[in-house]
Parts: structure tokens; sequence; C-alpha cells
């Protein structure tokens, strides 16, 4: 075979630098002189074919050539603009694949651009060991160009992270509001699963304000008011965006339910992925974004994790209320069992803490509690804390 190359025709003048391919030549492919090969083979089956259909009738069968004539289609396949493959065209440019290197390993994951100055949108366990262990990150555009990052800012709290590259003009993602999301609505998520860039999978939103509490076990949890989804989600899935029908970002893809190793020998998506919602996702990455660090809206007071009754228990202990913190000033006492925020009714201290992370800081809320068997009911001011 010629190792010569031939060049790929060009793209127009007008086509934006994050489509044009790294390599604009691929090899040539040399034709065998002759007939070629599968044609010969066609006809010969079709000779038998037909010499049996003619041994059943009672007749002969007469072979002209051996030469076949294979029919192209020539018809063109409609995608609506609204449709999965006609949403992934549109949205897939700006979605990219993330390594972290370290020199004890690394880490894989997805993001996508927030703004055309190159600013990328992703999870902070995606990019966590680039600062913990002294890494490096890379960011792989789907024309296959690479670019080093850096990171603007991470929170753990949130499980976000903003990163940089050298960029302008990159296509960024339109937004939507995860508020208005419904329980049905259609959505899909891309990304890198396992590696494999540009994966689309679809699905639609199965429940909405689910508690999530995600960790390594290295650093703070994050707690998350999550949308689920049956979308496929695996690992590589994390920082990517899940899209609505309009093509508009609805959540971050960050966790995934699995039955592992205890039940079926095998971890992956069982159809039950969680996004965060895009709603929180542009308060935290704003502030990331202009000063690095984000802002948590916080009662005033520490939970007992252990508390197993219903409902979420304040840490039995002199120091579990915030001196002058929203809680103290509420009246709210170490041994009370909040059991409703904000209307919503706890279950335990992680749907608590999901609760209170979803609301803004300066937000007046009502709270539940039981103490000795009486109910109370206070209304407090949420701090923030960064």
């Amino acid at each position: 075979m010629s190792d010569e190359t031939t060049p790929l025709p060009q793209p127009p003048a007008d086509t934006p630098w994050w489509s044009t391919p790294e390599s604009q030549t691929a090899p040539a492919i040399a034709q065998p002189p002759g007939r070629p090969v599968i044609g010969l083979g066609i006809a010969l089956i079709l000779a038998l074919v037909a010499g049996g259909m003619g041994a059943l009738i009672g007749g002969t069968v007469n072979i002209v050539n051996n030469s076949s004539h294979i029919v192209n289609s020539r018809s063109t396949i409609e995608r609506a603009p609204d449709s999965v493959a006609g949403l992934a065209a549109r949205v897939s440019p700006s979605v990219v694949s993330i390594s972290v290197k370290t020199a004890t390993g690394g880490d894989t994951g997805t993001g996508w651009f927030i703004d055309s100055n190159g600013y990328i949108v992703t999870n902070n366990h995606v990019v966590a060991a680039a600062v913990t262990d002294n890494g490096t990150i890379s960011v792989t555009l789907t024309n296959q160009k690479s670019y080093p990052a850096k990171i603007i800012g991470r929170d753990s709290a949130y499980d976000l992270a903003v990163l940089k590259i050298a960029v302008t003009g990159a296509p960024a993602l339109q937004l939507g509001n995860s508020d208005k999301v419904q329980v049905g609505d259609p959505v899909i998520a891309i990304g890198s699963p396992l590696g494999l860039a540009g994966t689309v999978t679809s699905g639609i939103i199965s429940a909405k304000n689910r508690p999530v509490t995600a960790g390594s076990g290295t650093g703070e949890s994050s707690f998350i008011n999550a949308l689920q989804t049956d979308a496929a989600i695996n690992p590589g899935n994390s920082g990517g965006p899940l899209v609505d029908a309009s093509g508009a970002v609805v959540g971050v893809n960050s966790a995934i339910a699995s039955l592992g190793s205890s039940f079926t020998g095998e971890s992956g998506s069982i159809g039950l992925g969680f996004a965060i919602p895009i709603n929180q996702v542009k308060k935290t990455v704003d502030q990331l974004i202009k000063s690095g660090v984000a802002t948590h809206p916080i009662m005033g007071l520490s939970l007992d994790s252990s508390y197993l009754g219903n409902g979420a228990k304040v840490a039995d202990a002199p120091d579990s209320i915030l001196a002058g913190g929203p809680a103290a000033k509420a009246g709210i006492q170490p041994g009370d069992v909040i059991t409703s925020f904000d209307g919503q009714s706890v279950g335990n201290s992680d749907e608590l803490i999901v609760a209170v992370r979803s609301h803004n800081v300066g937000d007046t809320v009502s709270v539940k509690f039981d103490r000795n068997g009486t109910t109370h009911e206070v209304k407090l001011k949420l701090i923030g804390k960064q």
C-alpha cells in the first residue's frame, strides 16, 4: 500500500475554529487491480440461488456475466433540529474531555463551555487531584485539539469547578431553567464515559429534588438537591451537560447509583443518574469566576449524623449552635430535632443540608422542630459561609 496521503477537502472559510479537525490529511486507500472480490462473490451467490430456483422449477439458468451491480441509495434521512441527532450535532462541539495527570495517576471527566472566552464548567471531583497532587489538566475539544487548562475556582460543597483555556469565540451553551423542568421531560447527556469522548445518551427526567450525598472519602462531601435521570451516565460523564429538548443545559451530571460488586460483580449505569440543577450551577459558577470561591447558605448549627430517628437532630453539645447565628437567634437549642425546612419535610441530616444549600444567602425560611415532645415553628434568615 502506498504511504502517500490524500488531502481532505478543506472546510469553508467561515468554518469556526472549534470545528476544524486537528489533522487535515487522511491515508489514501489503495484499490486492488481487477474486479472487486465482493462483486464476484455476490455474483456467485446470486448464481447459486438462481440455479437452485431453476432446478426447483425444472428449467435452466444462464449466467450472462459474473459482474454485479450494487445499487446505492440516494435517499436522505431528515433529522429535525429538536431530534436527539439534531440536538447532539448542535451541542457536542461545546462539550470537552478533561484529563488530569499526577505523579500517582490521574482522572478523566467531561466539561462544557459556559462562556465564549474559554471558561469551562465541570465537577470538582474531576479536577481535585490536580490541586492535591500537584497535577496538570488538559482539555480536548471535539476537533481533537488539546489545550492546557488552569483552575479558576472550585467548590467541593456543590461539586463544581471552573476551568479556563486560552481560546476566544468558544461555542458556549445556552442555559435553561431547572426550576421549570418537569418529571418526564426528555433530556440527553453528552460526555466521555470510560474515556469514550462524544458519547450521547438519551432519557427523561425521572425525579426532582433528590437529596444526593457524594464524596470520595478524602475530602468534604457534596450535598446536591439533584435532578434524577435514566439517561445512561457512567464514570467519565462527570461534569458533562444534561440538556433539554431545546438544547439548553438543565443540569451538570455528577453522580450515579450503582448495584456494585456485591450484587452483580460489575458497576456502572443502572438508569439512576443525578445532575446538579443548572440554577444552582449558575450561582456557584458566577461566584467562582468572579472571586475563585463560592459562598454557601447556613443555619449556624451542627447536626448529629448518627441520629436514626425521623428528622435532623441538632448535635447535643454546647458548641453545636453558632453564637449569634440564625439558629441561635431563632431559639433553636442542642438536642432539638428539625422535622421541616421551608415547608419541606426533613427525614435525616443529609436532607436538611441539601435543603439549606438549595437556597440563597439572605433567604428567610420557616423551620419546625421537636423539643421534648412539643413542636415549635420559627423563622430565620440564612447567612453565608465560604
